[in-house]
């Protein structure tokens, strides 16, 4: 089964419900990038009008997570994951539409060919930038994920 973006967000409903309600949407999934999309609303907002730092870091984490999940899936293996560290900055207000996306499909490859070769937990840090509607960058986060094989 292919991971398709009606089945990411079908998923969020049921596994992830505060980032559905909070209008969080994958848009593409490819080999090799993942976009995912969310508006700046009343229920997703912090006190200063604009969208909370939060609900960009569940987009944008999706963006991440969404690609190591294809490729592990892709690889046949029994590979767990996880985040073990994430930063961010924010550069301007995020209202409107924010648009996430993650570009970084040959690394998670990297990674997951040399965790299968030597057996050994491996990180991959990946980007993700929050793009309004103006193209003007909001935010940039990295996610520093850990993948490991899983023991028999």
């Amino acid at each position: 089964m292919t991971i398709s973006p009606s089945k990411l967000n079908t998923f969020l409903f049921f596994k992830l419900p505060s980032a559905y309600l909070c209008g969080v949407r994958t848009k593409s999934i490819t080999d090799t990038a993942c976009v995912v999309s969310v508006k700046h609303r009343w229920i997703n907002q912090n006190p200063f009008n604009s969208m909370f730092w939060a609900v960009q870091g569940m987009a944008a984490e999706l963006t991440t997570g969404a690609l190591v999940m294809t490729k592990i899936r892709a690889s046949g293996k029994k590979i767990s994951m996880l985040v073990a560290n994430n930063n961010a900055a924010f550069t301007k207000k995020a209202t409107g539409r924010i648009q996430f996306s993650c570009n970084q499909g040959e690394a998670i490859d990297h990674a997951i060919s040399k965790a299968i070769e030597t057996g050994e937990g491996q990180t991959v840090w990946l980007n993700s930038k929050g793009i309004n509607t103006d193209g003007v960058q909001v935010s940039d986060f990295n996610f520093e994920w850990t993948i490991k094989l899983k023991s028999k």
